[in-house]
């Protein structure tokens, strides 16, 4: 022991003599091991439960993506208006329902809704908040590719999430 210490030792001393932590104090499959992606993706597959449920057979050729930041921005964020494959908070998009297309290449590419992930994130205080918000926004998304109205995606009363 080290003069002036008094009978303490340092947590880098501690490690070093075996009497440090020993091993991991999670696993890896433990909820608190998950990155905030990892809890946000599985935030979104249980938001688009119950719409795939319901709608599988035509929503086949729909892919479900999410990206960190919306990419796109308003030009002028006082008087913005979205077309409607962007559901957005004032000037702020939430998500993006890009049609099916052609990429760069020239090569076919699926229709996919986007999701911005810290956008919906800083909008909701909770796990089942940002889930209501999540599934209302893919509601709104699935409708706008199907061509039906919300209500007929998911019903009013229908919205059954946990």
């Amino acid at each position: 022991m080290r003069a002036g210490t008094k009978g303490r030792f340092s947590t880098r001393s501690a490690e070093r003599r075996g009497r440090g932590l020993r091993g991991m104090l999670l696993t890896p499959s433990s909820p608190g091991r998950k990155s905030p992606a990892q809890k946000f993706d599985a935030v979104v597959l249980a938001a688009f439960s119950p719409i795939d449920a319901r709608w599988a057979k035509r929503l086949r050729e729909l892919d479900i993506a999410v990206d960190e930041v919306p990419m796109v921005r308003a030009i002028n964020p006082d008087t913005v208006s979205w077309p409607p494959e962007i559901v957005a908070d004032g000037p702020v998009p939430l998500s993006r329902l890009v049609p099916a297309g052609l990429d760069k290449r020239g090569k076919p590419t699926r229709a996919r809704i986007v999701l911005f992930r810290r956008a919906l994130e800083l909008r909701a205080d909770s796990r089942p908040e940002l889930l209501a918000l999540v599934h209302n926004i893919l509601v709104q998304q699935v409708a706008t590719y199907l061509g039906v109205d919300p209500e007929e995606v998911s019903p009013v009363g229908d919205g059954n999430i946990d």
